[in-house]
């Protein structure tokens, strides 16, 4: 059951009741809970470092883990040799089962060793530009927009329980490192923040970044500074991260700060009934890396997809998705919009009995005008 509660300032705020979470079942668990075997096992595994041969030049990456995929090693690949993910071909690379090398098999289903050398072929973007700008729009997407239906409910309440997937996340918290900027404030709520399609139209084309920015980006995230730290967590390499945010003008913002950037290194992969392998965002990683400051009743993530909630389904908040820039830049105000609501919420004390799907609710839209940019 849910009930519509009325604040002395006319605004409701949609809660759920204390007995149930905004799936109607019992609260999910929040804490990481890892079994002694496993957690000695964690607790011994070691980073891995590989050689990428390309070109007759080698590039080391290092932090790798067991649980990495393949989807990720060549992620990390592009990022130091500038050849995308879908032209990489892996040479000397094998599985223990013999099964084929897919994107989706983690490091530990191979036979990978710690400072292994693997030869990668595959052209640079240099070397095809001239196809690239012929063909721009046709290439295959680097970014994963797969997501559930809107009419689609999150019913797989065995993904937040399973303990391997818990396993993963402290793996996560023990070996991932996280891109530092500022330091957390004390008594401040978090704000995790997705880029593409949240704050930034990445498939759209434009002269600058500016064209392709949200509205109210920076009156949003001034707004949202006075009651969050914020965090930008996207799926994607820190390379980009940082490009992006420097071209947006966020990184160093006189108005707010960041207090962190993650990239798809944090996320792990997860195993749904109905859609299969997905790759998630999921806060506990963030909460335990900062135990005491930002817990699961004082955290809310925008995505423009819901499956990154899949470990944490309270405290995610659907965005809608920012796109064709150039046709709807002049009437978005999604960002003008929920900065109220995130204001209304900085209020409480514990964000657990919101059911964020009603965010619209919270604020009287019909009485309210476009502000000036």
């Amino acid at each position: 059951m849910t009930t519509i509660t009325k604040s002395d300032n006319g605004h409701h705020l949609e809660q759920a009741s204390t007995s149930s979470n905004m799936l109607g079942n019992e609260p999910l668990a929040q804490d990481t809970e890892i079994t002694e075997a496993n957690e000695k096992s964690i607790n011994e595994e070691t980073d891995l470092t590989v050689i990428i041969k390309h070109g007759g030049t080698e590039h080391k990456i290092e932090n790798l883990l067991q649980d990495h995929t393949i989807s990720y090693l060549k992620s990390q690949i592009e990022e130091l040799t500038n050849v995308r993910v879908c032209r990489q071909k892996l040479f000397g690379l094998k599985t223990k089962s013999g099964k084929a090398l897919t994107d989706d098999i983690t490091l530990e289903e191979t036979l990978i060793t710690d400072k292994m050398k693997i030869m990668m072929m595959g052209s640079q973007e240099d070397d095809i530009k001239s196809i690239e700008r012929a063909s721009k729009h046709k290439l295959p997407p680097l970014d994963d927009d797969f997501d559930f239906e809107d009419d689609d409910p999150i019913t797989d309440a065995r993904i937040p329980r399973e303990p391997a997937y818990h396993a993963k996340i402290f793996r996560r918290v023990k070996h991932y490192k996280i891109k530092m900027l500022n330091e957390p404030r004390p008594n401040k709520k978090l704000l995790v923040l997705d880029i593409d399609y949240t704050l930034f139209d990445h498939r759209s084309t434009a002269q600058t970044a500016a064209e392709l920015m949200r509205p109210y980006l920076h009156e949003f995230l001034t707004s949202a500074y006075q009651h969050y730290d914020i965090v930008i967590w996207s799926a994607t390499s820190m390379r980009y991260i940082e490009a992006k945010m420097n071209e947006l003008k966020v990184a160093n913002n006189p108005n707010y700060k960041i207090v962190f950037y993650l990239d798809s290194g944090a996320m792990i992969s997860v195993e749904s009934q109905k859609y299969g392998l997905l790759n998630v965002k999921p806060l506990a990683v963030i909460w335990g890396k900062f135990p005491g400051q930002y817990t699961h009743k004082n955290t809310i993530m925008f995505d423009d997809t819901r499956r990154n909630f899949l470990m944490n389904p309270q405290n995610g908040l659907k965005i809608k998705a920012f796109r064709e820039a150039w046709k709807n830049r002049e009437t978005d105000q999604e960002l003008f919009l929920l900065s109220i609501y995130l204001s209304k919420i900085a209020e409480l004390d514990d964000f657990t009995s919101l059911d964020h799907k009603y965010w619209q609710r919270a604020i009287d839209i019909h009485k309210r005008h476009k502000p000036s940019k």
